[in-house]
């Protein structure tokens, strides 16, 4: 790590990933907005996940999870990270940093009609 620091690599690596996790985050923001526009997005703009705040009266059903999972998009209820389990507000947690622009817009395209 030190001769990575000291090269300037990790400088240059940083800048290089901080623009990929950038344009995957627009890809999310633009793909919620284009398919799923009540849903709303948040979440620190530097990070490697989203929450996404559901409209009202859908809910952060076990159901929902399970319907996206089985459509192989990868969703995770807000309740999982509360004390408690509480599903209110109904939020779900979208995680990108592992994925390519093209694989999450056509994520959420996929799962647009559960989201809505």
């Amino acid at each position: 790590m030190a001769k990575l620091v000291e090269s300037g690599r990790f400088d240059r690596h940083l800048r290089r990933m901080r623009g990929i996790y950038a344009a995957r985050r627009t890809a999310l923001v633009d793909a919620l907005a284009h398919h799923a526009p009540a849903v709303t997005l948040t979440g620190l703009a530097a990070g490697f996940h989203a929450v996404a705040h559901l409209p009202a009266g859908v809910g952060e059903k076990k159901a929902v999870i399970e319907a996206a999972r089985e459509r192989l998009v990868g969703l995770y209820g807000m309740s999982e990270c509360r004390a408690g389990g509480r599903t209110d507000p109904a939020q779900l947690v979208l995680g990108f940093g592992n994925l390519g622009e093209r694989a999450i817009r056509t994520g959420i395209a996929t799962i647009a009609d559960l989201l809505s």
